[in-house]
């Protein structure tokens, strides 16, 4: 009995084994859950590009944006084989959707989470004929006619979008909050006049460079490198800071061995001195995580980000 029950066990590992051993054997879909031409897109493909050189198969940009940038993700854990073919990248939207609303996936236990990657830099843009010369001169026409004045954000429950809600609580305004799929959508929104101002991440970089917009305000712990002259929120006395780190996960159940040679590869990448210029492009840091210890620093942001989204009154009902 003992013999036959080693000789199962041993036939049912075997073709994991076989198949951790052969990973990968085709292409990649690396999906990114917000439009393409923004930050996180530019981000994803050049580390898709330099972990595919690692892993000898190419890794393919699939662009599902949508819900915040949930709905890429949220598709992959329903839908998606956990055999290292199909991961995502996976925003702190994530992590903050479960609590705003039902939805058919749990941000924990439904992924299986593979590395740490970064964190955003965000900023708040005007364009550069806006009225808005500062961001208090924001925040005073709001105080003057409360709701009146907006703003766009990459999307409900996003990082951009939480962070305006926290300080107009802060300040004590009334904000006009309109959502787009994606950084590439926003930009042109307010490059277009369809909104006054907006919060994201430094996909606004060239056009604030290139003097189409003005770059009101940073959310960081200190002022950024690259626009050393622009305040941050902190410093102005609105109490927010944000990074809104983010990384790489795939479907749960997947074989450890996987996760690790896709760990391994990207990890590789996130050294490569070209994904170090582009950091600097972003105005980005690294923020390196395991997958253990990504895994575990997503169940205690999950269990705070609760308290925040209570506290602004934007918990499901």
């Amino acid at each position: 009995m003992v013999a036959m029950t080693a000789a199962a066990l041993a036939a049912t590992s075997a073709p994991s084994w076989a198949q951790a051993q052969d990973f990968p054997s085709k292409p990649i879909t690396l999906i990114v859950p917000f439009p393409a031409g923004g930050s996180t897109d530019r981000h994803m493909r050049t580390l898709a590009d330099l972990a595919g050189k690692q892993l000898g198969q190419p890794i393919v940009v699939d662009n599902r944006p949508g819900a915040g940038g949930t709905l890429g993700p949220g598709t992959m854990a329903r839908t998606a084989k956990p055999d290292g073919y199909t991961i995502t990248q996976f925003p702190m939207s994530m992590l903050r959707m479960a609590h705003m609303q039902k939805v058919a996936w749990n941000p924990i236990t439904d992924f299986t989470y593979i590395i740490g990657v970064s964190g955003y830099t965000f900023g708040f843009t005007v364009r550069s004929d806006s009225p808005y010369r500062s961001f208090n001169d924001y925040i005073a026409a709001a105080r003057k006619s409360p709701g009146a004045v907006d703003y766009g954000s990459t999307g409900a429950g996003t990082s951009p979008h939480l962070l305006m809600e926290e300080l107009a609580e802060n300040a004590k305004v009334k904000l006009t909050h309109v959502p787009f799929k994606g950084n590439a959508d926003l930009q042109q929104a307010l490059l277009g006049g369809h909104v006054s101002a907006q919060s994201d991440a430094t996909g606004w970089d060239k056009y604030v460079d290139g003097g189409q917009m003005r770059l009101l305000l940073t959310f960081g712990e200190k002022r950024t490198t690259r626009w050393p002259e622009v305040p941050t929120a902190k410093e102005l006395g609105y109490g927010v800071v944000s990074t809104s780190p983010y990384g790489l996960v795939g479907p749960k159940g997947m074989d450890p061995a996987i996760v690790q040679k896709l760990h391994d590869a990207f990890k590789k990448a996130m050294d490569d001195p070209r994904h170090a210029e582009l950091m600097l492009q972003l105005n980005q840091d690294a923020w390196y995580r395991s997958g253990a210890d990504y895994a575990q620093w997503a169940k205690e942001a999950f269990a705070k980000d609760k308290l925040l989204i209570e506290r602004l009154g934007l918990g499901a009902k």
